[in-house]
């Protein structure tokens, strides 16, 4: 199968969050609290997540059977999407959209490439060499450059 589609849904998710970074900052505004903002964002997307499951993924609720056998790391992603969500709307009103963003991505490349090189999480592991390396420290190198202003 052909993963262009893969990449247009990232692009797609990258469009998204520089997104959300405005709508949560303005929300933050409205309710005057980062962490309220970020509940209600969270409560939002968890009602637009069940609306959806119930309309047309209703037969996969069996498979929440399961988290009980789960383990405890697996809880987690709530918990770092709660602080990723919590810290961008504290930071992004003060930095700017871009400066968040850019920050954020160069953060992602280094833990990512670090995930890839030793198949933590699951991850197809992809090891470190000199053209991932390079293609990082050029990404980086281009935040850096958004950066300053």
């Amino acid at each position: 199968m052909n993963n262009s589609i893969f990449y247009i849904i990232a692009i797609l998710a990258g469009l998204a969050i520089a997104t959300q970074t405005g709508v949560n900052a303005q929300l933050r505004t409205v309710v005057g609290n980062p962490v309220i903002a970020a509940l209600v964002s969270f409560l939002v997307g968890s009602f637009a997540l069940l609306i959806y499951i119930l309309f047309f993924q209703r037969e996969s609720l069996g498979g929440l059977s399961n988290l009980s056998d789960m383990s405890w790391h697996k809880w987690t992603g709530g918990l770092i999407g709660a602080l990723y969500v919590s810290g961008v709307i504290i930071i992004a009103p003060r930095i700017g959209a871009a400066n968040t963003t850019c920050l954020i991505v160069a953060g992602q490349i280094l833990f990512a490439l670090f995930l890839d090189h030793f198949g933590f999480l699951g991850f197809i592991q992809h090891s470190f060499n000199l053209m991932r390396l390079t293609g990082a420290f050029l990404l980086i190198a281009g935040v850096f450059l958004i950066l300053k202003n």
